[in-house]
């Protein structure tokens, strides 16, 4: 452990004003780096195939976490405070650097049940999604056109690190890439009020690609016209829809996910 009291040491350049947008080091255009936040967010980290690069944080909180072969600053919550911008409650940061992207094939082979996303930009959902995800035993996510970046660290935050243990990769071409899916065995399910069938009333299939879309709109025409089938959750009252990681939740653990 390094210890550092002074705020604008040199060595914590790549922890500063994360909430400033031009200078987030997980945005893009900056520096591509993997932020967790919080004990049990970094835990995950550490047991992760992201490559660290180093820790910050106060020593009680920094202490309760395995040794490793990175620097460890140790500090104070007043001057990491002042070097990230903001007083963070969990105490620890860490930083890793993003591996190359995983193959297809890699989060396909041996999956038996999989998420993929269309259009779901809202950081806080996606990272939900990761998280239910984990929880429920899906294998993998595949990410269709238009989602956010799923290492962000808002999500990395909300999916209390989760995200960088389920595998996940870009599907393309978007929606023609469903039929990859397809041809290796998998019944992909449109998620869609306008669903024809019940969730509740169909077989799971051996294999199921959960298909789930935007916030707002949710799937377009051309993903639900290249699924297999189009299911919907009954609801009552009126209420036409849920929270995109709700109605995950509710679809992975109707399909058995994990069981």
């Amino acid at each position: 452990m390094i210890e550092v009291t002074d705020p604008d040491d040199p060595r914590l350049d790549e922890y500063r004003f994360l909430r400033t947008a031009d200078r987030r080091p997980d945005r893009p255009g900056g520096l591509g780096l993997v932020i967790a936040e919080g004990t049990i967010a970094v835990s995950r980290m550490l047991a992760s195939r992201y490559p660290l690069r180093s820790m910050l944080g106060v020593r009680r909180k920094l202490e309760t976490l395995p040794p490793v072969d990175a620097p460890v600053y140790v500090t104070t919550a007043e001057v990491m405070a002042e070097v990230i911008g903001f007083h963070l409650n969990r105490g620890v940061l860490a930083m890793a650097d993003r591996p190359e992207p995983l193959p297809v094939s890699s989060v396909i082979d041996g999956a038996r049940r999989l998420a993929v996303l269309e259009g779901v930009g809202d950081h806080e959902n996606l990272g939900a999604l990761f998280r239910n995800a984990a929880a429920l035993g899906v294998d993998g996510v595949l990410l269709g056109a238009g989602c956010s970046d799923p290492l962000y660290r808002r999500s990395v935050r909300v999916s209390m690190g989760h995200v960088l243990a389920v595998p996940f990769t870009t599907l393309s071409p978007w929606p023609d890439g469903l039929k990859l899916l397809q041809d290796n065995g998998f019944t992909v399910m449109a998620l869609t009020p306008d669903g024809a069938a019940d969730l509740s009333s169909v077989e799971p299939p051996a294999k199921a690609a959960v298909m789930l879309g935007s916030e707002g709109p949710g799937l377009t025409p051309e993903a639900i016209a290249a699924a297999d089938v189009a299911v919907k959750i009954p609801m009552v009252g009126g209420v036409d829809s849920l929270n995109v990681a709700t109605a995950g939740a509710v679809t992975f653990y109707a399909l058995g996910a994990g069981r």
